[in-house]
């Protein structure tokens, strides 16, 4: 049986096609309907599948009344704000909300009083960074010990590490010692690298 109705469309073309079966039997052979037989024998390939809209709930016809509740608590004092709690309950008194439970408001609360400090130009400080390098021009360079076994004797090496700046991409290589030479090898790769900040 074809996993997905791509394969199924193509499975059911090519036995009417090969086979020449009738579209009663394409149909009993692959247990669908003979709609899906004609819209498969249409076009290869099945139509997309339509987006249902959005349902309706029932917080929709309060949901006013309780921006307006948490805009208000934006310039009220901290203990004059409305608890989750209070807002429910003055759904049910205010607005004969009987059919809106506790979750849907907890729910439509928690997502949109942050939506509305920030609707309000009251809401956390933008933490974009830009970045200061530019691509190949920095990159930092360290040499630290290693340990590896060599020939079975445990012998003290160095790891050249670079980092470059901008990307964050590394390269790490292994020498005998982190003379000048070493440093000079460990930094030969494709990209030009200008000022290097030798780490500490």
């Amino acid at each position: 049986m074809p996993g997905s109705k791509v394969e199924l469309y193509a499975a059911i073309r090519r036995d009417a096609r090969e086979l020449g079966l009738s579209s009663r039997a394409l149909a009993l052979k692959y247990s669908v309907g003979r709609r899906t037989v004609a819209l498969a024998l249409e076009s290869a390939w099945p139509t997309a599948r339509k987006r249902m809209p959005p349902r309706g709930s029932r917080l929709d016809p309060y949901k006013l009344a309780i921006d307006g509740m948490l805009r208000a608590d934006l310039d009220a004092p901290r203990k004059q704000r409305h608890t989750l709690t209070r807002i429910f309950h003055r759904l049910l008194d205010e607005y004969g909300a009987e059919e809106v439970s506790y979750a849907m408001v907890r729910d439509y609360v928690f997502d949109r009083r942050r939506e509305i400090r920030v609707e309000e130009g009251r809401g956390p400080p933008a933490s974009f960074i830009p970045q200061t390098h530019r691509p190949g021009d920095e990159a930092e360079v360290d040499f630290g010990d290693v340990w590896i076994n060599l020939a079975g004797t445990l012998t003290k090496c160095f790891l050249f590490s670079l980092r470059l700046s901008y990307s964050g991409r590394s390269v790490h290589k292994i020498f005998a010692s982190c003379g000048q030479e070493a440093f000079l090898e460990g930094g030969r790769f494709p990209l030009v690298v200008d000022t290097l900040i030798i780490g500490s």
